[in-house]
């Protein structure tokens, strides 16, 4: 099968450890691939990774290089290549050795029946730090239950997906790491096609840039954020009929026991009114803006 002309985007942020060879490498698996351009975005990288891809460009005039001036962001760098880009299929990786871009060619293959192909890190040779398991596996299961349907691989990094859909979302995705499960999300549940292939992933090249204190913050944001953005009545409504059924049980303690309806029974009906009316207005909201 041909495939259509991609652009590989490749946000990069302090990566000189895996420089020049992962680019190198990159190029030689997408050469045998098919028609394609090479979008590199340097984040505001400070160890030297800037020089050393504008001595690589010497030797690939057709690479694209843009620079940020200060680190933006995972999903901003992501964003600069999107705005960049020639070809509609746009296939993002990462430039520390974790994903098989061999396997681009198979996500590829897959693009003329879904609107989104992602590398699914589910095979048995899938190497993650303890560290990251448990926060991945709830928010996992928690993204899985707001879009209805079960997803293996929320924020792989290594995925296809068509330019013209992401350019739909661009101003609700966000400018760090969470840009990848923000956009899984926003075609689940505006119910694109979305295919999971299972690949491989290893333990990256250099140091990692997890802080655990700064990263749980984001993790609890994201997960406040996810379920604004893309599932405001299954978040809000358990609130509200907890609130109602508590007005429930204390009114008919009022009536029946006290005889008296108290203070506490007609704030926890307005609490429950309140809290089920912004649910439903916040769904109504979201409803409109996915139309």
């Amino acid at each position: 099968m041909s495939l259509q002309p991609f652009t590989v985007i490749v946000p990069l942020y302090n990566e000189a450890a895996a420089l020049p060879a992962a680019i190198v490498d990159l190029e030689a698996i997408l050469a045998e691939t098919g028609p394609h351009e090479l979008i590199v975005v340097d984040d505001g990288s400070t160890d030297g990774s800037s020089a050393a891809l504008k001595a690589l460009r010497e030797t690939h005039p057709d690479l694209k290089l843009f620079h940020h001036e200060t680190n933006q962001g995972y999903g901003a760098a992501l964003k600069t290549g999107i705005r960049h880009a020639s070809h509609d299929w746009i296939v993002i990786t990462d430039a520390d050795g974790t994903y098989p871009n061999a396997r681009i060619k198979d996500l590829l293959a897959h693009m003329d029946q879904y609107d989104m192909v992602v590398g699914s890190r589910t095979a048995d040779d899938v190497e993650y730090s303890t560290l990251r398991k448990l926060p991945k596996f709830f928010l996992r299961h928690y993204a899985s239950w707001i879009a209805g349907r079960n997803i293996p691989d929320l924020n792989s990094g290594l995925r296809v997906f068509r330019r013209s859909l992401a350019e739909k979302f661009l101003g609700l995705l966000p400018d760090g790491f969470s840009f990848t499960t923000t956009i899984t999300l926003a075609h689940l549940t505006n119910q694109y096609t979305v295919h999971y292939e299972p690949i491989g992933y290893a333990r990256r090249i250099g140091k990692s840039k997890i802080q655990p204190i700064r990263d749980t913050l984001r993790f609890l944001q994201l997960i406040i954020r996810l379920g604004v953005y893309f599932a405001p009545l299954k978040v809000f409504g358990p609130f509200a009929v907890i609130q109602l059924i508590a007005f429930s049980i204390s009114i008919c303690y009022d009536v029946f026991v006290l005889q008296n309806i108290t203070d506490k029974s007609v704030m926890l009906l307005m609490f429950g009114m309140n809290t089920a009316f912004f649910a439903l207005l916040a769904d109504m909201i979201d409803k409109r803006c996915q139309k």
